[in-house]
């Protein structure tokens, strides 16, 4: 004998209850459907569910039998109604964001688990990349959100961006450098310094070598290369050499202590840390989340940030 699974569940509800009323309350239905409904299943059963006379209502073995199995299904429809309402609200899914490397390590890992403490179900995939790559891997659905430096897009790209924090370089150094102890800093004391270049394929690499040209130097005295953040900032605090980053990477090492930023106003291109989507992607609402999330996050940023600057006596 096949059984239509709501005729189960309903027979759960109420044996759950010990009424129809009750019953059909907790599935949202009519007492009179959920009491048609009970006497159709004992009539093509041949017994009775339910015995007679008792209140609250009492099942026999067989309704107990027939109603665990209804609980099951009641169970799961449950989980998947909860699941469903959890994903609308953005509270469940899979976010796919890739990066620069420099940003994804210093500031939006850190982001990624703030995020989770409200969003534990939603699981973030992060992978790492250029703005080529990243725009790539967004046009073939790889990911869902780039964040990395952009200056302007091509018309016609397929793409829209999100600005979350100006751009700005910095020259990086440890924290007991000997240039943080002269009063006005000059290119040439720079020049006398070997340099970490950022990883290749990074803007940071070409600004890095518009910096230095500008400073008169002839050629590059490049001592360690090729570097995560990790590796460059432990190499930093273990020698005397110098490299460019992101005002912001800097800012997010200093409870570290171990890096800071020469006080030295420096060129930089017109470049902003953006975020990246697909225009005709479709809206998820935990990507949605979490994209709100990185922007709040980010203002807060730029006034700490801001307020920092504004503490420090930058020389030109």
């Amino acid at each position: 004998m096949k059984f239509d699974e709501r005729h189960l569940i309903q027979l759960a509800a109420v044996v759950k209850t010990g009424g129809v009323t009750e019953g059909a309350a907790l599935l949202g239905l009519a007492q009179p459907a959920v009491s048609r409904t009970l006497s159709m299943l004992e009539k093509r059963i041949g017994e009775p569910l339910f015995i007679k006379g008792r209140r609250p209502m009492q099942p026999t073995p067989l309704g107990i039998a027939l109603a665990e199995h209804g609980l099951a299904m009641l169970a799961a429809s449950r989980k998947a109604s909860d699941l469903m309402e959890s994903f609308r609200v953005g509270k469940s899914g899979v976010v796919r964001v890739g990066g620069s490397p420099f940003f994804m390590d210093s500031l939006i890992a850190g982001m990624c688990a703030e995020f989770q403490v409200t969003h534990p179900d939603v699981r973030i995939d992060q992978s790492y990349g250029y703005f080529p790559d990243l725009r790539a891997a967004l046009k073939s659905d790889q990911i869902d959100l780039a964040i990395c430096p952009i200056d302007i897009l091509d018309e016609g790209s397929g793409l829209a961006f999100q600005q979350i924090l100006p751009g700005r370089n910095v020259i990086a150094c440890r924290v007991t450098h000997p240039l943080l102890l002269k009063r006005r800093l000059q290119p040439a004391h720079l020049l006398e310094y070997a340099w970490v270049a950022p990883p290749p394929g990074s803007p940071l690499s070409a600004d890095l070598r518009a910096l230095l040209l500008s400073f008169g130097a002839t050629e590059i005295r490049i001592r360690y290369s090729g570097g995560s953040l990790a590796s460059v900032v432990n190499y930093l605090k273990a020698a005397d050499a110098l490299t460019v980053m992101p005002h912001s990477v800097v800012f997010a090492q200093r409870k570290e202590k171990t890096i800071t930023a020469l006080p030295i106003n420096i060129p930089h291109p017109e470049r902003a840390l953006a975020i990246l989507r697909r225009v005709d992607a479709p809206r998820s609402p935990a990507v949605e989340q979490f994209s709100a999330f990185i922007r709040s996050g980010f203002d807060n940023l730029k006034h700490l940030i801001k307020r920092h600057e504004e503490a420090v006596v930058w020389g030109s």
